[in-house]
């Protein structure tokens, strides 16, 4: 288990965020490495100028060395990303390092920045490949299939665009509140 705090991200942490969505975007399977990144519209959208109006985060792990982000920023219209649902609904991106997968800090990102999502946005959504295990936990914490959502995404695979209604979130179960404490 990662002995680990959850934090807001601020704008300092834009280094990070590119990073994370190196992991979030498999770039690796498609031979891309994190500089590249900034070069694909698609994708740098997603972490360029880092802490605009409206952009809201959370880093986790050991404050010295983060491990993980989770992160949402809304996209607009002529703007609209991967897993557009409306001009109100801003998009999630999430990754955690390779090193820390399968200790609860996915989860607890998420659940904790749903809760700080929940008096901003009426909604949040995703964009994810169908086979990523990580669809079970967008499941298991209320996110649903956009019907009609489904699309062959940039690395060929098959990707679906889910979201979750905010209002029903409040707060991060006291389980999580205890493993991964805010700072």
């Amino acid at each position: 288990m990662i002995s680990a705090l959850l934090r807001p991200a601020v704008p300092a942490d834009e280094p990070f965020l590119w990073e994370m969505l190196y992991e979030a975007s498999h770039a690796a399977e498609q031979g891309l490495t994190v500089a590249d990144l900034e070069t694909i519209p698609a994708l740098s959208r997603y972490v360029d100028g880092w802490g605009a109006e409206g952009d809201l985060g959370v880093v986790g792990g050991p404050a010295e060395s983060p491990c993980g982000a989770a992160w949402v920023r809304l996209f607009t219209g002529a703007n609209a990303a991967y897993g557009y649902v409306d001009d109100a609904t801003p998009e999630l991106a999430i990754a955690v390092a390779p090193s820390a997968r399968g200790t609860g800090l996915g989860t607890a990102m998420l659940e904790r920045l749903v809760a700080d999502a929940a008096g901003r946005y009426p909604a949040m959504s995703l964009s994810v490949r169908e086979e990523n295990p990580a669809r079970r936990l967008y499941q298991r914490l209320g996110f649903a299939d956009v019907p009609g959502s489904r699309i062959v995404n940039r690395a060929g695979t098959t990707s679906v665009t889910m979201v979750l209604r905010c209002a029903e979130v409040s707060s991060p179960p006291a389980r999580i509140a205890r493993r991964f404490p805010a700072i």
